[in-house]
């Protein structure tokens, strides 16, 4: 946050996207950083960034690799603006830690409601409640910080990432379809299948499970996905 303001930091190479941006998201209240390009996004990241808008076709630096950089020393929700709305595109987003995708051109009223259910989603890092620790296998999930950590290390996983893990922990051995986890997570019908795959995918590489063989999360084939531990 900053001075007490969600801190949102829009990148995008044209000027008229990023002053409509910033009018439209100060009037709701919140902090507006802005880049040119992906390389000056790379540099602007901070903690207090709470949300990062990335346009995914910028010169010098596009969308992708800077969502890729930021990932690295920061979590906080990463959204992508975009053109495309094929499957390879949010495939490619979602493997990078994309948390959502908005298409180009998109009313100011979409915009507004995906940063308020993103930001009220990820704000479960930042609200203080009772810690719970929950053991799943040989991890410990702890919903205060929103983390996974095995044996004292930590593993890295993004809002979306924890929460998906979160809803199949939390109800073991129930069958979740691709449907069931996105409506669970987003709030609203699911866009395709290949947003769950990949963070299904992104969260077995990180835990260093096999999809072939998996340890925490098992594959009901044609049907979802479960944990039984």
């Amino acid at each position: 946050m900053k001075n007490g303001k969600y801190c949102i930091l829009i990148a995008d190479d044209e000027k008229e996207i990023r002053d409509i941006l910033r009018l439209l998201l100060e009037g709701e209240g919140y902090a507006v950083l802005t880049a040119e390009d992906g390389r000056e996004a790379i540099a602007e990241a901070a903690a207090e960034v709470d949300l990062y808008i990335l346009d995914v076709n910028m010169p010098e630096v596009s969308g992708f690799p800077a969502a890729a950089e930021i990932r690295k020393h920061f979590d906080a929700p990463i959204v992508f603006l975009t053109a495309y709305s094929t499957e390879s595109d949010k495939v490619m987003g979602f493997s990078v830690g994309a948390d959502d995708y908005i298409v180009k051109p998109f009313s100011n009223m979409e915009l507004l409601m995906r940063v308020k259910a993103i930001l009220r989603r990820s704000s479960g890092a930042k609200v203080p409640v009772v810690t719970e620790e929950i053991p799943f296998a040989d991890l410990i999930l702890d919903t205060e910080s929103r983390s996974v950590s095995r044996q004292g290390e930590m593993i890295p996983l993004t809002y979306t990432e924890f929460q998906i893990l979160e809803l199949l922990v939390t109800h073991k051995k129930k069958i979740y379809s691709l449907e069931n986890i996105y409506q669970s997570i987003w709030g609203e019908d699911a866009v395709g299948d290949s947003a769950i795959m990949v963070h299904i995918k992104n969260i077995r590489k990180k835990l260093g499970d096999d999809s072939r063989n998996p340890k925490y999360i098992k594959t009901a084939w044609g049907r979802g996905y479960y944990v039984d531990q």
